[in-house]
């Protein structure tokens, strides 16, 4: 069966990766950001139990980045990345169709799952071709990733739009929506991505703790898991925000959109900047600026919000502190993998870093959601919910001051 995908060609062109990027996100963004909403709003689940959904959404794609990262090196990345399209688009079927908690829990996992298979192989295959552009003297990698951002957030401008164009006719509508993006980039990616190498022999998935015998490889998914826990409260946290301020959930577009344009505009120079400065450097200052992010809503949280446009202020400045935070750490970060690899198992690295970052979303959000429940309305027990949150990448950046020590430009671990 799985021959069936094979193709005679193997070089891989970063710009069809990027292109992957920007139909994949704008499939995810016309659905997740919605879904607590409709969870909390429809199905009139508590903030723990959305929180536990959302969580579980989550771990079930990051979470499992290390089973797709290991999948796509046995494999080959072509045949996992399809596969994955048609997981997800079986999960988002699921939620346009379900009537019920357990097939709407199902269809969100299985969304996840879909990206645990395509995710780890497409950053994958994009670190080996940027790889071969660096040596060959043309872009870095650094910069292919901050480009691989550019065009996920050029997805995020258009998903969130879509999203909020089909929100009056129902989650089902914006569900099904998402399954048709994918089922445009399943067909697209099955006639034009190229054969990647497979490996012989059996399948061996180990655990990150006995594959990586590197200290400084655990500590630093472990504080780089804060990034993904504090990046997923768009999707949990920021709709209680836009409750509280008295906006509606179509206030969700263009608050993306501002993110968006934000990544758009100054990712690539941020990158630059921050490969000129250093990992040990960067790191601790993305991490400050994302524990900034909640403290900033955590400051109008008791107060009742104003009227007009300005009741959005929060939610902007939580928006754009996130963003800054995520321009800084995930180029940097997704530069360091190879580095621990030493070029090797690409995908399961890439795969131990997202799992991770699952674990602690998932454990996050069932520990700190039902205190997002007392944010819902304007009170001094508000702020505890938004202090509590910017206290985990305020540990993280600490860490990183340590882990990131060692790094110097071209320094090997």
């Amino acid at each position: 069966m799985l021959s069936l995908f094979a193709r005679r060609t193997t070089r891989v062109y970063p710009p069809l990766l990027l292109g992957s990027q920007l139909v994949f996100n704008i499939g995810f963004y016309a659905v997740v950001p919605f879904l607590a909403i409709f969870l909390r709003d429809d199905m009139l689940l508590s903030g723990w139990a959305v929180g536990l959904i959302i969580g579980l959404r989550t771990f079930s794609q990051q979470g499992m980045f290390l089973v797709g990262g290991a999948l796509a090196d046995r494999f080959g990345a072509r045949v996992i990345i399809l596969c994955g399209c048609m997981v997800r688009i079986s999960g988002y079927l699921l939620l346009a169709l379900g009537d019920s908690l357990v097939p709407i829990i199902l269809g969100a996992c299985l969304t996840g799952v879909g990206g645990a298979l395509f995710s780890p192989a497409i950053e994958a295959l994009l670190a080996r071709a940027s790889n071969e552009s660096e040596q060959a003297g043309k872009r870095s990698r650094a910069e292919w990733f901050a480009l691989f951002a550019v065009c996920g957030e050029l997805g995020a401008v258009l998903g969130p739009v879509l999203g909020s164009l089909l929100t009056g006719f129902g989650f089902q509508r914006v569900a099904l929506a998402g399954a048709g993006v994918f089922i445009v980039a399943l067909a697209i990616l099955f006639f034009f991505l190229p054969q990647t190498p497979r490996r012989s022999g059996e399948l061996r998935i180990n655990p990150w703790w006995k594959t990586f015998h590197q200290p400084r490889f655990v500590a630093f998914i472990i504080a780089y898991s804060a990034y993904l826990f504090s990046y997923n409260q768009l999707y949990l946290a920021l709709p209680v925000e836009l409750h509280r301020s008295g906006s509606s959930e179509k206030a969700l577009g263009p608050v993306f959109m501002l993110a968006s344009m934000l990544v758009i505009v100054l990712q690539l120079p941020l990158a630059r900047i921050a490969r000129r400065i250093g990992a040990a450097h960067i790191l601790p200052l993305g991490f400050f600026l994302l524990a900034s992010a909640f403290f900033s809503v955590a400051l109008f949280a008791a107060a009742p919000p104003p009227e007009g446009i300005t009741r959005l202020v929060p939610a902007m400045l939580m928006v754009s502190l996130l963003t800054l935070g995520q321009m800084l750490i995930m180029p940097v970060g997704m530069d360091l993998i190879p580095r621990f690899a030493d070029e090797h198992n690409l995908g399961a690295h890439y795969g131990a870093l997202s799992s991770m970052g699952g674990v602690a979303v998932l454990l996050g959000n069932f520990l700190l959601g039902g205190q997002l429940d007392h944010a819902l309305t304007p009170s001094p027990q508000a702020a505890t919910a938004w202090l509590m949150l910017g206290i985990v990448p305020l540990c993280s950046a600490f860490a990183m001051i340590a882990i990131c020590r060692p790094f110097r430009r071209g320094n090997r671990l």
